[in-house]
């Protein structure tokens, strides 16, 4: 369970599979916080939640800030993992953030297009359900692999340690991950890439980097989408850099449309650079040669 928003994460289905699953990198909340009730008969009764029971306890502040925290951690420990896998590699991982509706999938269309020739690209979709946008990936030529969260409204960091080890991106290759549709929950979970990139389009309104902080905040780069659309609008788009740049004065702006290629090259470029960095030969690893990678990468890696 996200303890942000609730959101429930236990019918996860990653493509390969066959089949929907429980996925459960952590306890949920209920399971976490005190099993012990009292009737309305002063009677008290403990029990596993398992048994079938479902009650809804309250809990104290503290405690939720306590369970959050248990649960980034572990999220943070596959996070960890991932970042280290794909530096030993060189893939420049992104992951990219916004609204329903921004006009995510059609830009990463477009890029991967753009990009054609120079650098390979494998995608990780995510979305709550169907697989509309993993085909509409495979239909440029590039791998990618849909998960479907269910009731759950991000991806974490296990989830795309999977799908890594599904994919297993060539070296020194870009790994895009498209993440669910939610200006929230996606700010808080770290999956191991090596920057958030937030998509706004301009459909949108020029004030959601200061209703969605976080999201601004934790993100580097902020594309400013379908600028294409400026004439039919009213929206300010001075106004909206600056209310990003009040909220994360470091981040970075480009304006684009992927119908026009209106700043495409901007893009491509920002891409390019961030690439040719995490080509660089990364620190020699510790002798047993394998400490800080993910043994289901690993395995995955090793397989015919």
């Amino acid at each position: 369970m996200c303890v942000t928003c609730g959101c429930g994460s236990d019918q996860i289905h990653i493509e390969g599979d066959g089949h929907s699953h429980a996925h459960r990198p952590t306890q949920t909340l209920s399971q976490t916080l005190s099993q012990t009730h009292t009737h309305a008969d002063g009677t008290v009764h403990s029990h596993g939640h398992a048994a079938g029971h479902d009650h809804h306890h309250a809990a104290t502040p503290s405690r939720r800030v306590q369970v959050e925290r248990d649960i980034l951690a572990h999220n943070d420990s596959h996070a960890q993992r991932n970042r280290a896998w794909l530096a030993q590699h060189g893939v420049f991982a992104l992951n990219l953030v916004s609204s329903p509706g921004s006009g995510k999938t059609t830009l990463l269309v477009r890029t991967i297009e753009l990009l054609a020739g120079r650098w390979p690209v494998a995608v990780v979709e995510g979305d709550q359900q169907t697989s509309f946008d993993a085909e509409r990936i495979r239909a440029t030529g590039a791998p990618a692999l849909q998960i479907n969260t269910g009731k759950g409204c991000h991806l974490d960091a296990a989830m795309v340690e999977t799908a890594i080890a599904r994919l297993v991106p060539a070296d020194d290759s870009l790994l895009m991950i498209e993440n669910v549709g939610n200006l929230v929950c996606p700010a808080g979970f770290d999956l191991g890439e090596a920057h958030k990139v937030v998509v706004l389009s301009v459909t949108e309104g020029e004030d959601k980097p200061l209703k969605y902080p976080d999201m601004f905040h934790a993100a580097s780069l902020m594309l400013l989408n379908k600028v294409d659309l400026l004439p039919h609008l009213r929206f300010d788009v001075a106004a909206c850099i600056a209310n990003a740049r009040r909220v994360n004065p470091c981040i970075e702006i480009i304006e684009v449309s992927a119908t026009t290629d209106q700043g495409m090259d901007r893009w491509l470029s920002w891409i390019a650079e961030g690439a040719q960095a995490a080509r660089q030969p990364q620190p020699a690893a510790a002798p047993q040669g394998h400490a800080a990678e993910s043994p289901a990468l690993a395995a995955s890696a090793a397989s015919p």
